[in-house]
């Protein structure tokens, strides 16, 4: 494959260490910052990779696996889609989004974890009550859900993408599967109305703030009326809550769930240039039709956005709730598939999986290669700029 003209870690190299001197980073900020300026150079050790059909060897070096970084997101992406190709449904699919208002930024910036965990559950009991709810559907749905933190500029904005089963097992209101349940479907084209689940969400959200903060977990207000009238200004707002039209079936979701999972802030190849000291970088404005636009940034400010959206060490991003949730997981899609069959919407055959494909031999073309000799890391090799972490 070919290398991109410019990399995420070409930044960090050149610019990581006037960030380091200017902002103060956490100790994961900068742990993220090593890895990706490591990740596929000496510094991380490699192996010498042999065409199985030419003979033509190749060194390659070792990756560093961290989930920011642009460069090992492809080969986490395929395997998680094989895994999760095996719990689709032959249903259509909804697409949902909940955004959190601006208002609540400097509070994410400064509590990342309980504002994240209170987002994604949140809007995950939002979806589960409402679609529970007879006077909606009924029904317990399958949920997935995927925490972003930022628009297309590096900027902060926290929102999390479901992706919705149209339809679930009959329940009672509490969201509990019926001893023998049916299959009840969505009308078509939608799924439940928006402003029902907005204000819904806003409550459970701003509800969960509050229990944070009466145990005395949240940080970023003096005492309980600035809370307050900080809450009560955001339960006056309506709060944006986004449902786009079905998807279609499986192979769609997998398309989706291709695109979004596994993002991160920047990619590679939004990356133009790097030249004294500036980085330049495409993006979409949605604003303006989303046309492609190029946006130049100071290296330390591109940097400095670009660091907001590390997640906590051990952050769990990606979610799976009601049908999909770990629990019972395979009793209640095998009710399900058995009820779709029933009422002839199961299609025989599997959902095609996504495969990894190696890179082709630049030889003779074959993508058949064999690992030969491994070498640890290369001794006196110094990432220029990486700023330095604590080995605990």
């Amino acid at each position: 494959m070919e290398r991109p003209r410019l990399e995420l870690a070409d930044i960090i190299r050149a610019c990581g260490h006037q960030l380091e001197a200017q902002h103060r980073l956490s100790t994961d900020q900068r742990r993220v910052l090593r890895d990706v300026a490591r990740c596929r150079t000496p510094a991380l050790g490699g192996h010498v990779e042999e065409c199985a059909c030419c003979g033509h060897q190749r060194v390659a070096y070792n990756s560093c696996r961290n989930r920011h970084c642009p460069k090992c997101l492809a080969g986490q992406q395929a395997a998680w889609l094989s895994r999760e190709a095996a719990n689709l449904l032959p249903v259509d699919y909804y697409h949902v989004v909940f955004t959190l208002p601006s208002e609540v930024n400097p509070i994410g910036l400064a509590n990342p974890t309980i504002v994240y965990d209170a987002l994604m559950s949140a809007a995950a009991e939002t979806i589960r009550a409402v679609a529970a709810d007879p006077k909606h559907l009924g029904a317990q749905v399958g949920l997935l859900l995927v925490l972003h933190t930022w628009g297309q500029t590096l900027s902060y904005h926290p929102h999390v993408h479901g992706v919705v089963t149209g339809g679930g097992l009959s329940c009672d209101r509490s969201g509990t599967v019926e001893a023998s349940p049916q299959w009840v479907s969505c009308r078509p084209g939608f799924f439940v109305p928006v402003r029902v689940l907005s204000r819904v969400f806003r409550g459970k959200f701003l509800a969960r703030l509050s229990d944070a903060f009466a145990r005395g977990k949240l940080v970023g207000f003096r005492d309980r009326s600035e809370f307050e009238a900080w809450s009560t200004g955001l339960r006056a707002k309506e709060w944006v809550v986004y449902s786009k039209p079905p998807f279609g079936g499986p192979e769609q979701v997998l398309k989706y769930l291709a695109r979004y999972t596994h993002r991160v802030a920047i990619g590679n190849s939004r990356l133009v240039d790097l030249s004294n000291g500036q980085v330049s970088f495409t993006y979409k404005d949605y604003a303006d039709t989303s046309q492609t636009k190029t946006m130049q940034l100071d290296g330390v400010e591109f940097l400095r956005r670009w660091v907001q959206h590390v997640l906590p060490r051990g952050f769990v991003k990606i979610r799976h709730y009601g049908l999909l949730a770990n629990r019972n997981r395979e009793e209640k899609l095998a009710a399900c598939r058995l009820l779709l069959f029933v009422c002839g919407l199961w299609l025989l055959g599997r959902v095609a999986q996504p495969q990894a494909c190696p890179d082709p031999c630049p030889v003779c073309g074959e993508q058949s290669w064999v690992v030969g000799e491994r070498f640890g890391p290369v001794v006196g090799v110094m990432c220029v700029g990486v700023v330095r972490v604590d080995s605990s």
